[in-house]
């Protein structure tokens, strides 16, 4: 199956700098939703509250108001009491109706009218009223109705907008005589302005006060008193007679806190509204403010997160480190030293001593038996090549034993070969009890063999190979019968003084192997190296 190529990372950055970015981006994100949960939880508490109080206060206002319609019904109801048994003294009507308007302030003028609407008492005497017949909308109405009223908003005979607050005037029989009115001028300083003005706030919050004919009745701009309001959600609701709070978008297309209240006698509705934006500017500036303060503390743990992702990073960092150089000299002692402090770090390292040690163990029997005779376990001859190098580079001296069993195709068949394998195998256990534990024992092929004995000179080969010699000769193996073998000797040192490679020793052993099989086989023979 062909390797798949290794994916590489999408962004290429090490784990120490993404612990401090996403330390730093969760760190961002939760301040920025702390602040914005903070910021619409007081917006909204703000905005109820302002328009809690702003319904209280049109309710007082509104209460006021009515108190004031009532004080102003009450004074021309008892004016009314008192007029009948002065209806036919002008002088006492004219000091009456001067009585009234200077009492309390309540009225801009004051009339004593007849039964025909002929003005009988007028105040102040410069409305050029007197003795004159009214036909305004506020007389015809209270000639007609003749009961105590209150009007709507309409224009006097003089010119003026005015709201009109008439009782009516009965003799001690019930003969209607007449009525006496108090007029107020919307458009000039009367008593709602002073008692609605006062409270006029400098963070543009102001009030209103409109009938229900959605006409102004007084506004904080006298050039709107009179003007007819268009569509308006609060004075649709006061049209219904409803009292309550709302957010709207006034005339110039404000957003507005509105609380509002209709007094029960005319049906007016008093607004007492605010800006949104001047509501909550406070709390903007308490955010900005909070922000600000908040930053040193966040600059000042920067390097705290910088040295934690360090402390954090610091283990695995190490550990893939490591893991990329799994083959290097030492690495399992480097990665074993390895302080892995918290519990995914301790299990990473074990699971890569583990992973090592498994892989030096799979590598090393892969190397074994790439070196190993399957039959025998002797080495094979990569194994041989392998230990003749080293021993090269080392510039050690060995002797090499070249061994071929006498005869053995023979065994082979005559015998079979499974008993040619019993054969090998009974040769190769002969050799390990012949050989030193430092020894290389190799089977070259076939029926050939190779004993490689390092630091040994060649009377100590002649010797190990005459002692297998014997002991093979000497051997019952079971269904074989006799079996003997031919061996070969040569020292790294017979060249003149000098360490021969290993090419030309086993060159010698082969031809020491021949001097032995030419002089009858079952015997040790020598050769010169070339």
């Amino acid at each position: 199956m062909p390797l798949q190529p290794v994916a590489q990372p999408l962004l290429r950055i090490n784990l120490r700098r993404l612990i401090v970015l996403v330390a730093f981006a969760s760190a961002v994100i939760s301040l920025a939703n702390s602040f914005y949960a903070t910021y619409q939880v007081q917006r909204q508490l703000l905005i109820d509250t302002t328009l809690e109080a702003n319904y209280a206060y049109a309710l007082k206002l509104a209460s006021s108001t009515e108190n004031f319609l009532l004080a102003a019904r009450q004074q021309l109801a008892y004016s009314a009491g008192q007029l009948p048994r002065h209806y036919a003294d002008p002088a006492a009507l004219k000091m009456e109706a001067e009585r009234l308007r200077g009492q309390t302030n309540t009225f801009n003028s004051v009339l004593i009218v007849d039964a025909q609407g002929k003005v009988l008492g007028v105040s102040p005497e410069t409305l050029g009223l007197q003795n004159s017949q009214l036909a305004s909308e506020g007389a015809s109405l209270a000639l007609r109705e003749r009961r105590p009223l209150i009007t709507r908003p309409y224009m006097s005979s003089v010119g003026n907008l005015v709201v009109f607050i008439s009782h009516p005037v009965f003799d001690h029989g019930g003969r209607y005589l007449g009525y006496v009115g108090g007029s107020i001028y919307l458009k000039q300083k009367n008593i709602l302005f002073t008692l609605l003005g006062q409270h006029y706030y400098r963070d543009a919050s102001y009030l209103y006060v409109v009938d229900q004919s959605r006409r102004l009745l007084y506004h904080p701009d006298p050039l709107r008193v009179g003007e007819v309001a268009g569509k308006n959600a609060v004075i649709d609701a006061i049209l219904r007679q409803e009292s309550g709070s709302a957010s709207i978008v006034n005339s110039r297309g404000t957003d507005m806190l509105a609380g509002y209240a209709v007094l029960p006698s005319t049906g007016w509705g008093i607004v007492a509204q605010r800006p949104t934006a001047a509501t909550l500017a406070p709390l903007n500036q308490l955010m900005l403010n909070t922000l600000w303060y908040s930053l040193p503390i966040a600059l000042l743990s920067l390097p705290f997160i910088w040295w934690l992702a360090r402390l954090i990073s610091r283990p695995l960092v190490q550990l893939a480190e490591g893991a990329s150089r799994m083959d290097a000299p030492g690495m399992a002692e480097r990665i074993g030293g390895i302080r892995a402090w918290y519990l995914e770090a301790a299990q990473i390292k074990r699971a890569l001593l583990v992973g090592m040690s498994l892989l030096q163990k799979k590598i090393g029997k892969l190397k074994f038996d790439v070196q190993t005779d399957p039959l025998t376990g002797l080495s094979n001859r990569r194994g041989m090549a392998a230990a003749l190098d080293a021993w090269q580079a080392q510039a050690r001296p060995f002797s090499v034993i070249a061994i071929d069993i006498d005869h053995f195709k023979q065994v082979n068949d005559r015998w079979g070969h499974a008993v040619g394998d019993e054969v090998i195998l009974h040769l190769a256990q002969l050799m390990r009890a012949c050989s030193r534990d430092a020894d290389v024992l190799c089977r070259n092929g076939g029926d050939e063999f190779i004993m490689l004995l390092p630091e040994a000179d060649l009377d100590v080969a002649l010797q190990v190979a005459e002692r297998l010699r014997a002991r093979v000769a000497a051997a019952e193996i079971p269904g074989a019968g006799p079996v003997t073998v031919s061996l070969g000797v040569v020292s790294s040192e017979q060249g003149a003084g000098k360490v021969l490679g290993a090419d030309a020793v086993l060159l010698a052993a082969d031809a020491a192997l021949y001097v032995a099989k030419e002089n009858g086989r079952n015997r040790v023979g020598l050769a010169e190296p070339a």
